[in-house]
């Protein structure tokens, strides 16, 4: 089977409920800090398939080679709201929020928000940042907005068009890398911080997980290593 965002968002969803529930709020501490580990890598390696094309390092380089599409038309709804002084885009639907709500998550999975776009942009470029205006749909707002904080002009959108066209799918992971990579990065932080309980709560996130998917979801997910999910070299 096809896997999905919303294995994804369920993964690190179970992952944070079971952590936070054995551990509390230090318990959700290291999950944000595995958050930001997360997604730091993802923009390292975006940042490296830019190089290796022989494009900057650069905001419209950043918006041209994300990993991830949407699993169908009209799964997810976003747009942009300026592109100078800053450039600002917005998320108006949401497939991570609606698989949330699907299993009754969202007090956990919105977890997922509150680093990982800033996260991704600063592995990208250790000195780029980005600002979410607050609070973010799953927080209970009407839209997720994001400041990239520096502008996007004409020139540089066309170039993020033609780019995009360019590349195709070529950048891009599947829905199995990226759910392994969730489980990866994260259990990798619960058992860190929390070696003699990080088995039990990382078995009862995968048996919850399991649940609802079937192993067929789950097994191979554990044919990844850490080494996986690093750039190129």
């Amino acid at each position: 089977m096809t896997m999905r965002i919303e294995n994804q968002a369920v993964m690190f969803a179970l992952l944070c409920k079971y952590t936070v529930l054995e551990k509390g709020e230090l318990g959700r501490h290291v999950i944000q800090q595995g958050m930001i580990q997360y997604g730091k890598e993802r923009g390292r390696r975006m940042a490296a398939n830019a190089r290796a094309n022989g494009d900057p390092i650069a905001l419209w380089t950043n918006q041209a080679y994300g990993e991830w599409k949407p699993d169908y038309d009209g799964q997810m709804e976003f747009g942009t709201l300026e592109n100078e002084p800053e450039y600002k885009t917005y998320i108006s639907k949401c497939a991570w929020c609606d698989a949330w709500r699907k299993y009754g998550l969202l007090e956990y999975g919105r977890d997922y928000c509150v680093n990982v776009d800033k996260a991704v942009y600063e592995g990208f470029d250790p000195d780029f940042k980005c600002l979410p205006e607050y609070p973010t749909m799953s927080w209970g707002g009407e839209k997720c907005v994001f400041n990239w904080t520096q502008p996007l002009s004409k020139n540089d959108q066309e170039k993020v068009r033609s780019k995009k066209a360019q590349l195709g799918t070529s950048c891009m992971k599947d829905f199995e890398y990226h759910t392994a990579h969730i489980y990866n990065t994260i259990t990798g932080a619960i058992r860190d911080a929390f070696p003699e309980e990080a088995e039990d709560i990382i078995r009862k996130a995968s048996d919850e997980y399991i649940g609802i998917f079937g192993r067929e979801e789950f097994d191979p997910l554990l044919k990844y290593g850490p080494e996986d999910f690093l750039p190129e070299k």
